[in-house]
C-alpha cells in the first residue's frame, strides 16, 4: 500500500472564512474540496512543505502557522498522515495559482460531504476550535 505524508494549511481569514481549493481532474479524489497543501519530499519538515506548498498552490507567504494535528486516514490503495496546520497571518491575497477552482467559505458552513474522507476529522476540529484552541 502507498504511504503518504502531507502537511495542509487552513487559511483562516479575521472574519472567520476558510479558503478552500478544489482538486484537479488528474488527481487522486478528483473534484472534491481541499485545504491547500501538499506532499512532503525526502528531507523536508512537514512546516518547510506548508511554506512551500502554500506559496506554490495560493501565492501567499506565512507569517506564522499553529500546528493543529495530524491526521491518519486509510484508502483502499493508500494510507495518508496528515499534518494540519492553521494559517491567520500572511503576505499576500490568496488565489488559485495552478488554475483550479477556489473559493472562501465561512468556518461554520464547512461540508465534509464535499472533502475527502481524510479531511471529515479536520473539519470537525475546526468547527469547535475557537473553543479548543483558543
Amino acid at each position: 500500500m502507498k504511504k503518504v505524508e502531507i502537511a495542509v494549511g487552513i487559511v483562516r481569514s479575521h472574519d472567520g472564512k476558510i479558503f478552500i481549493t478544489q482538486r484537479g481532474e488528474s488527481s487522486h479524489l478528483a473534484g472534491f474540496w481541499e485545504f491547500p497543501g501538499g506532499k512532503i519530499e525526502p528531507n523536508e519538515t512537514p512546516f518547510e512543505t506548508l511554506q512551500r506548498e502554500i506559496a506554490e498552490e495560493i501565492d501567499i507567504h506565512i507569517h506564522k502557522a499553529k500546528f493543529l494535528k495530524t491526521v491518519q486516514h486509510q484508502y483502499n490503495d493508500r494510507a495518508l498522515t496528515i499534518h494540519a496546520y492553521l494559517i491567520e497571518e500572511w503576505d499576500g491575497e490568496p488565489f488559485a495559482a495552478e488554475g483550479q477552482p477556489s473559493r472562501w467559505v465561512d468556518e461554520e458552513e464547512l461540508n465534509a460531504d464535499e472533502f475527502p474522507d481524510a479531511n471529515r476529522t479536520i473539519i470537525e476540529m475546526l468547527k469547535n476550535l475557537d473553543k479548543d484552541f483558543n
